[in-house]
């Protein structure tokens, strides 16, 4: 299902942590869905406040109970099966590359350039790298799956070491890693 909506700055926010192997990761949840997933330790993170008390609506828990399961299985390198609804804030160029990231299937790559193809704007390589680097939910819409040319690593908002893990979970060797490349998703 493709992407909708957006986030409305006067929606109420959820934040939920989400224990892994890894380190704990927090999910954000507006009232449609998912908006954000944050790596461990991400730098520009703040938990963001609620802005009303009380219990946490059973849609969101429902949809945080998905987002734990589809994280952890890709953590281990296996499909997500289900995620929640996703209600991404972004442009359309920006839905329509992360649309076309959620088609690359576990343990595949693609490139900038193809997934540019992909959207029909195949010059459009480097604002693809952009769109996958403000990709607020990393992991569950798999930028890590995106190359730079010849297979090199490229970039990645959680950082290459994530990427590299990412990728090698999933049983994805690169070329000759290189820190070079567009795009940061």
């Amino acid at each position: 299902q493709p992407l909708k909506g957006g986030m409305n700055p006067t929606s109420n926010f959820f934040a939920l942590p989400i224990s892994t192997r890894d380190g704990q990761f927090v999910a954000r949840y507006s009232e449609k869905g998912l908006a954000e997933l944050n790596f461990p330790n991400a730098k520009a993170f703040v938990a963001p406040k609620r802005s009303e008390g009380g219990p946490i609506p059973s849609k969101i828990r429902k949809w945080h109970r998905l987002t734990e399961t589809a994280l952890k299985n890709i953590l281990a390198g296996r499909k997500p099966n289900n995620l929640p609804p996703l209600d991404l804030a972004g442009t359309e160029f920006q839905k329509s590359v992360w649309n076309a990231l959620r088609k690359i299937s576990t343990s595949k790559t693609k490139s900038y350039g193809e997934i540019a193809r992909a959207i029909g704007r195949p010059k459009a390589v480097r604002a693809v790298g952009g769109a996958c680097g403000a990709n607020p939910v990393p992991v569950l819409v798999p930028c890590h799956r995106v190359l730079a040319a010849n297979k090199k690593l490229g970039g990645f908002s959680g950082g290459l070491e994530w990427k590299r893990s990412l990728l090698k979970r999933e049983g994805i060797v690169l070329r000759a890693a290189s820190a070079r490349g567009i795009g940061n998703g």
